[in-house]
C-alpha cells in the first residue's frame, strides 16, 4: 500500500478547517452526515458549533450522533436533545440522534479479530456520505481519541458502544461495566468497528482531526483536565490510520512541556493498539506523506 497523504496547518480557524477539507479534493455527494463530538455537560474542552459551522455549512451536512452507554446527559435520547440544544448544536444544525430508535443497523465484520458484527445507530442508513469532524485529544480509557474512535464507538448505537466495550460480551448498558473487557481486546474491538463503518461508506467518506485543548481526557467527560499542551493545528485525510497516526506522531515530536504528560496518558492506554490493529485490517495505512499547507 503506497503512503497516504496528510495534510497541515498550524492554522487553527474556522475558516482553515474549511480550507484543510477543499485540499482533499473530494466530493462527499448527497445527504452528508457530520460526525462530531458535541460535549458532555460540565466538559470544558469540547470544540464550540460556532467554530464547527462554517465546515458543517460547507458540506450542507446533518450533526449526528449516537447516545453513550454511561452515566451523564447523553445516554438517552431525551436528555441527550436537550444538551445538544444547550451547547449550541440545535440552534445551528439539523441534529440527529442515530439511535433515537431502534432497531440498530448491524454491520458484518467478517475479519475482525475481536468482534464479527458493529451495531449502529439505524438512522446512519439514511446517509450517503460522512465527514468525521475530530477533536484530536487524550481519552482516558482509549488513550487518545481522533478518527478511529469516532468511526467505532462515535457512531456506534449504545447497544454498540456496549458491545465494543466489552468486546462482545453484552449489549446492557446497565451491566457493561461488570463485562468490560481486557484493554487490548477492547482497543482491536474498536479497530474492527471503525473499519465496517469505512466499508460501508466505500469511499464517500473524509477526515479532519483538530489538535486544540490537547487534554489528556476526552470531551465525554464532564470533569476533564485543562489542555497540557499548547494546539498544534490541522490535519486532513482521506485515510483514518494515516491520520491519527500522523497526530500522535506530531505530539511525540513537539518540543512542549506538557508532552510527556499527554504521552503518558496514551501509553498508559496502549492506545497506539488501535491504530496498530485498524493498519493490519487493510482499511488504511499508518505509512504517510505529512503535506504542509499555509
Amino acid at each position: 500500500m503506497e503512503k497516504a497523504k496528510v495534510y497541515f496547518t498550524k492554522n487553527i480557524t474556522p475558516e482553515s478547517v474549511v480550507e484543510m477539507f477543499k485540499v482533499l479534493n473530494k466530493e462527499l455527494k448527497g445527504k452528508v452526515a457530520v460526525k462530531v463530538h458535541s460535549g458532555e455537560a460540565g466538559n470544558q474542552n469540547y470544540l464550540h458549533p460556532e467554530f464547527m459551522k462554517p465546515m458543517i455549512d460547507y458540506v450542507k451536512g446533518t450533526v449526528v450522533e449516537c447516545n453513550t452507554a454511561y452515566e451523564g446527559q447523553r445516554n438517552y435520547t431525551d436528555k441527550h436533545k436537550k444538551l445538544m440544544k444547550k451547547h449550541g448544536w440545535s440552534e445551528f444544525f439539523t441534529v440527529d440522534i442515530m439511535d433515537e430508535a431502534g432497531p440498530d443497523l448491524k454491520l458484518d465484520i467478517p475479519n475482525g479479530k475481536v468482534l464479527k458484527e458493529n451495531y449502529l445507530g439505524k438512522n446512519i442508513e439514511n446517509y450517503d456520505s460522512m465527514l468525521v469532524l475530530s477533536h484530536f485529544k487524550g481519552h482516558p480509557m482509549g488513550g487518545y481519541g481522533g478518527a478511529l474512535k469516532q468511526l467505532s464507538i462515535g457512531c456506534a448505537s449504545s447497544a454498540g458502544k456496549c458491545f465494543i466495550h466489552s468486546a462482545g460480551k453484552t449489549k446492557d448498558q446497565t451491566v457493561l461495566w461488570d463485562n468490560v473487557a481486557e484493554q487490548d481486546k477492547f482497543l482491536e474491538a474498536m479497530a474492527d468497528t471503525a473499519s465496517s463503518v469505512v466499508k460501508y461508506f466505500d469511499g464517500n467518506i473524509a477526515f479532519i482531526n483538530i489538535m486544540c485543548n490537547l487534554s489528556v481526557d476526552c470531551d465525554c467527560c464532564s470533569v476533564a483536565e485543562d489542555p497540557c499542551m499548547k494546539d498544534i493545528g490541522i490535519l486532513s485525510s482521506l485515510d483514518p490510520i494515516a491520520l491519527d497516526q500522523a497526530c500522535i506522531d506530531l505530539v511525540y515530536n513537539a518540543k512542549d512541556p506538557g508532552r510527556d504528560h499527554f504521552v503518558e496518558r496514551v501509553e498508559r492506554q496502549n492506545g497506539i493498539h488501535t491504530i496498530e490493529s485498524a493498519s493490519k485490517l487493510g482499511f488504511g495505512t499508518r505509512d504517510y506523506e505529512l503535506i504542509n499547507i499555509d
